[in-house]
């Protein structure tokens, strides 16, 4: 069965870091993109950051460039999103996601993204 797990999520105050992880298993990723993406209430899921499959080629989505940064750990089989400087407008939940296809890049549409986690809720306070 495959799975994507996310954690690290939490309330924290703006100006603050909080790194999400996101352990997966049932099948091997380390030929597919894996990205970010977060949905605040009433809001459409976005995309957040993406790396491919060999971690070379990253995309991040502009309110977070600077801030945030995606790496991954083929060998653990993890991604995490370390994620500086929060901001209340960063308060959503953020999904991990696979991509569909493989040794495909700088993918920011959900529908290109085939396998998802179940989210975890970040919170950021003003």
């Amino acid at each position: 069965q495959v799975q994507l797990v996310e954690s690290g999520g939490g309330l924290v105050q703006a100006g603050e870091s909080l790194r999400l992880s996101c352990d997966t298993s049932g099948r091997t990723f380390d030929n597919r993109a894996m990205a970010w993406f977060r949905q605040a209430p009433g809001k459409e899921r976005e995309f957040v950051a993406t790396i491919s499959w060999s971690g070379a080629i990253i995309m991040y989505a502009d309110s977070v460039k600077g801030r945030f940064t995606i790496s991954r750990d083929n060998a653990k089989d993890t991604v995490a999103l370390q994620m500086n400087s929060l901001k209340p407008e960063d308060t959503a939940v953020y999904y991990c996601a696979a991509d569909a296809g493989t040794y495909q890049y700088r993918r920011t549409k959900w529908r290109e993204y085939a396998y998802w986690g179940q989210g975890t809720q970040v919170t950021v306070s003003s």
